[in-house]
């Protein structure tokens, strides 16, 4: 599933082609993907001009004059292709502007999601509230952590992928980022010290700008809207990297919690 990185990639290849541009045509070619499409989308998007294009979370969001905001999530196969010389058939959106430029939402399996909310709207979208700060920004510290860890009695990897903890983050980026600082995905959060916590920030920080400057990582069909693959996977310390050795020589090992496999090294991390 595309994670922060990918979708930070995505919105800045679009970016590069929608910001600024009028809408010509929107149009929905399915009546649903995971949930169903706002039936008014077509009205709401026609005619309106891309003023910007922003992130939050795993949620990509394209900004117009008329105070609409359009929300995508790419669920586990989606991406946009720019300038398609036809469309194919999980094509299932497509936005078309009066330069004539054309994106198309592709998702073979349906799982992402597409809307549309007022600006005005947006903090009590249902997907946002109560989410987490984002992990790139400076609302996210150690205290800022630390704080939201109280009392929670729960592996730390856990809490790094509840998106009430902190926005965004994901599988990958998680295994990778405790391993990094050093910390065992199975270590109960509140035993954790506050130099730890700030070593787990720095740490988690680091990997996400590493990841986004290399275009993501490449999973199944994910893909940038150029049809570019991101290749941050050649860096991984321990995703997907079972049996194989980590830096300091031990075997990195794979367990499977609640649904979802948890690479790390033993003797790297406590």
């Amino acid at each position: 599933m595309p994670e922060l990185p990918e979708v930070e990639t995505t919105v800045a290849g679009l970016r590069k082609v929608l910001d600024g541009e009028t809408i010509r045509r929107a149009e929905a070619y399915r009546a649903d993907l995971r949930w169903p499409m706002p039936v008014d989308l077509r009205q709401r998007l026609t005619g309106a001009r891309i003023t910007g294009l922003s992130r939050r979370a795993k949620y990509g969001m394209i900004h117009t004059d008329r105070e609409d905001i359009l929300i995508f999530h790419l669920g586990m196969s989606g991406r946009w292709r720019v300038d398609p010389s036809e469309l194919e058939k999980h094509d299932h959106f497509v936005l078309e502007t009066n330069s004539g430029r054309l994106v198309a939402l592709n998702d073979p399996r349906r799982f992402g999601s597409l809307d549309i909310t007022p600006l005005s709207q947006i903090n009590a979208y249902k997907p946002f509230v109560g989410m987490g700060p984002e992990p790139l920004s400076d609302d996210f510290n150690a205290n800022v952590l630390r704080e939201a860890l109280k009392g929670r009695v729960a592996p730390i990897k856990a809490m790094l992928l509840n998106q009430n903890i902190v926005a965004g983050l994901g599988n990958i980026y998680v295994c990778e980022a405790l391993h990094m600082s050093g910390i065992s995905p199975t270590t109960i959060s509140t035993k954790i010290s506050k130099p730890r916590l700030e070593r787990l920030v720095g740490s988690i920080k680091e990997v996400l700008i590493s990841a986004i400057a290399a275009g993501g990582s490449t999973l199944r069909d994910f893909a940038a809207p150029d049809g570019e693959l991101g290749y941050f996977a050649k860096d991984w310390r321990v995703y997907g990297r079972e049996g194989l050795l980590c830096l300091c020589g031990a075997p990195v090992k794979r367990r499977v919690d609640s649904g979802r496999s948890t690479f790390y090294c033993a003797k790297c991390q406590r």
